[in-house]
């Protein structure tokens, strides 16, 4: 059980949140630590030595580690007891889905195998399907896989074509249809099928791949990830068990989305790793690459791309651990509600996965700019590491779509009560604005950043009745949204182990929070300023947001030698150290 309090998803976007409301990585326990020190050593003595089989896409290669994950119990950690899981908690199952990015393809396998494609049936399967599944799951003896996608419907899942409809005898339902991008297709056993029942009900179906009229397209020719499966799913009169509906007819819906929602989690974690990954190996050969007689690490510039990489993972890492955190504690109060309690967080799922895939776009590029000519050749992991990162921001609905999913969520949750939001804040502030405390001027810079998207989302929500037609607002809020999380995430991190430990010993927690407030926040404002144009009777709201620069240019740090700083601890460790 989780030390920390109960909040609630969204919730972030307005209350004041504690420290003792959000886990962070400084609160592992040694279990913790075992499953993490248990999946590196996987992963660098079992799959790394195997990456370039797996990358030639010797399958054998990939259903033998996965079977090896099983029986080191990896496959089994969100999984119950009773099914021969693990059962562990969902900062666990984080830690595993960030050390087994070092895989690269393997870790998307992998993640194919704990995530998407055994979940459903964790989640909303029956205790018979759970019985018949999961045990060969978690050994690797049953290989699952995903199939919501199709030719004609990526992010507009819902107008999927497949078809369902039920036999004469009402034994067996027939499908009909073709799913496309599926991974582990494969070397998959069995399929998690979305289908409409009679062109109308959106249905989750457990299909098995020697069911008649199953078949697999060919292996897509793919920019990354080449290790890893994936191929189309075509369905010609398929009979499915009647036993083999998961969950209600009709109700399809709630499966795809929320596994989504805890798939978004989990890529983020993966991102994260990735993430890791790049720094590590960017730092070291920035020490043994030479230039103008020096060593690459010597020169500022490099100095600071290494910091701005830091700082990023530092900020992922925040976000990740805090939801997962949440999410876990969200289940110990919800009795084990699954699909309540990540629907509850859906908002913070798509913060961190527009937020971790973007940001490792962003350390992949200049992981590759580090290496120099050298990054973009494929005998360095950099370049596969550039490659393979570009799918992240579709995955799992594009970052796009995601942002929609934010802002939108975020308006209708609080839709009656911004105005209300808006006049408590206004009284707090006085309060908070002579608060004398560390890292005081970075928690009010997040105070007036929340306190702006309510102005915005308000307006928003007073102006404009088909809200979805303004994406670009909406993407504005989200933006927001993701950086007033991103903030927040590492700024009670950062109070709390200084808390802790003291101000003294935290002095690189620190560092990551003040650049990354400082330059977060100035963006922010200037977003703001990009959409008061067009915002109607913005006079109140133009006056606000040049009160904000004003007192945001009042409190600057020196961003050049912090950054310097961080640097050098990084490069003296040669890898991400906080």
């Amino acid at each position: 059980m989780l030390n920390v309090k109960e909040y609630k998803g969204g919730s972030f976007i307005n209350e004041n949140i504690s420290v003792d409301e959000v886990f962070t990585p400084e609160e592992f326990t040694d279990e913790h630590y075992m499953m993490a020190d248990m999946a590196e050593k996987f992963m660098m003595k079992e799959v790394m030595p195997a990456l370039e089989k797996i990358e030639a896409q010797q399958f054998d290669q990939t259903v033998r580690l996965l079977k090896k994950a099983g029986e080191l119990g990896l496959l089994g950690v969100d999984v119950p007891e009773q099914y021969g899981g693990l059962d562990l908690d969902k900062v666990s199952s984080c830690i595993i889905s960030e050390k087994v990015a070092l895989g690269r393809s393997f870790g998307i396998t992998f993640g194919g195998q704990v995530g998407i494609g055994s979940l459903p049936i964790v989640f909303f399967g029956t205790n018979e399907q759970k019985e018949a599944y999961l045990p060969y799951i978690v050994t690797g003896e049953k290989i699952g896989a995903y199939a919501l996608t199709e030719p004609t419907s990526g992010t507009d899942a819902l107008a999927a074509k497949t078809s369902a409809r039920l036999s004469d005898c009402g034994k067996y339902y027939i499908l009909n249809g073709e799913k496309q991008w599926i991974t582990n297709s494969a070397f998959a056993d069995f399929f998690i099928v979305f289908a409409k029942v009679d062109g109308q009900q959106f249905t989750a179906f457990i299909v098995e791949r020697d069911y008649e009229g199953v078949s697999i397209g060919p292996e897509e020719k793919k920019m990354g990830l080449k290790g890893s499966s994936t191929c189309s799913l075509i369905l010609d009169n398929v009979k499915v068990p009647v036993n083999n509906v998961l969950g209600d007819i009709g109700k399809g819906h709630v499966i795809a989305f929320n596994i989504l929602n805890i798939g978004r989690h989990k890529i983020s974690a993966t991102a994260l790793g990735m993430s890791k990954r790049a720094i590590e190996l960017s730092v070291k050969y920035a020490k043994e690459r030479k230039q103008f007689g020096r060593s690459l690490s010597e020169f500022r510039l490099i100095q600071n791309k290494i910091a701005d990489m830091a700082i990023k993972t530092y900020v992922n890492e925040s976000m990740i651990y805090r939801t997962a955190g949440a999410i876990e504690k969200g289940l110990e109060e919800g009795k084990g509600d699954i699909a309540k309690t990540i629907a509850e967080y859906a908002v913070e799922c798509s913060v961190n996965k527009v937020f971790s895939t973007e940001a490792l776009d962003f350390i992949v590029d200049e992981a590759v700019q580090i290496h120099g000519g050298y990054g973009y050749m494929s005998e360095y992991e950099v370049e596969a590491l550039y490659r393979d990162a570009r799918i992240y921001r579709i995955f799992e609905g594009t970052n796009e779509i995601n942002r929609m999913l934010i802002a939108s969520t975020l308006l209708r949750k609080y839709k009656d009560q911004l105005s209300e939001m808006i006049e408590s804040r206004k009284i707090e502030e006085d309060l908070l604005l002579h608060e004398s405390i560390p890292l005081g001027d970075e928690k009010q810079h997040l105070y007036r950043a929340k306190s702006l998207f309510l102005l915005i989302a308000n307006i928003v929500q007073k102006q404009y009745i088909e809200k979805e037609k303004e994406q670009e607002l909406l993407a504005c809020l989200a933006d927001m949204a993701i950086e007033i999380y991103a903030i927040e995430s590492a700024l009670l991190r950062t109070e709390k182990a200084m808390a802790q430990n003291g101000v003294d010993k935290e002095e690189q927690k620190k560092n990551y929070v003040q650049v990354y407030v400082q330059e977060t926040i100035q963006q922010l404002l200037g977003r703001s300023l990009n959409v008061l144009p067009y915002l109607k009777d913005d006079e109140q709201l133009l006056k606000i947001v040049y009160q904000n620069i004003e007192k945001s240019n009042q409190s600057l740090v020196d961003i050049i030698t912090i950054k310097r700083k961080i640097a050098e601890k990084i490069i003296r460790n040669e890898k991400y150290v906080v």
